[in-house]
């Protein structure tokens, strides 16, 4: 693998919002996210890449369709995928990410996979957060 390659995971998220500044603020506060690059294109957020609990994610402001073949949920009314968080303390990220504006879809329960709960953020991106059981008797 080349290099340039190197510096991206092998398989990232790429989200497409409508207020691309806002979106970095918002994940910064929600899931501690560390903006790595940004890159201004006609006046709106081009390209952006996050650190998220060891992982990058990638995002810009919605274009034209035609220029990047994707629409953000707002344009849809919905999203076609959901963003999974595997964390230690599904507890805590789940209450930050809620503080900061996340709309509960599914509440933080413990399933026989992990302890689970789903999110909206406020971009219409669906956030789910994984982690260990609390009640080791599920």
């Amino acid at each position: 693998m080349s290099e340039s390659l190197k510096k991206y995971s092998p398989v990232s998220v790429y989200l497409m919002v409508n207020d691309g500044n806002a979106a970095l603020d918002f994940y910064r506060r929600a899931f501690a996210a560390d903006v790595t690059e940004t890159y201004p294109y006609e006046g709106k957020l081009g390209h952006a890449t996050l650190t998220v609990n060891g992982s990058d994610i990638m995002l810009s402001d919605e274009f034209p369709e035609a220029i990047t073949g994707v629409r953000s949920p707002m344009s849809l009314g919905g999203t076609t995928c959901s963003v999974s968080l595997s964390v230690e303390d599904a507890d805590a990220w789940f209450e930050r990410a809620r503080a900061a504006g996340a709309e509960v879809i599914r509440p933080l329960t413990d399933e026989f996979y992990g302890r689970s709960g789903k999110l909206r953020d406020p971009f219409g991106h669906t956030w789910g957060i994984m982690g260990p059981v609390k009640n080791a008797n599920v």
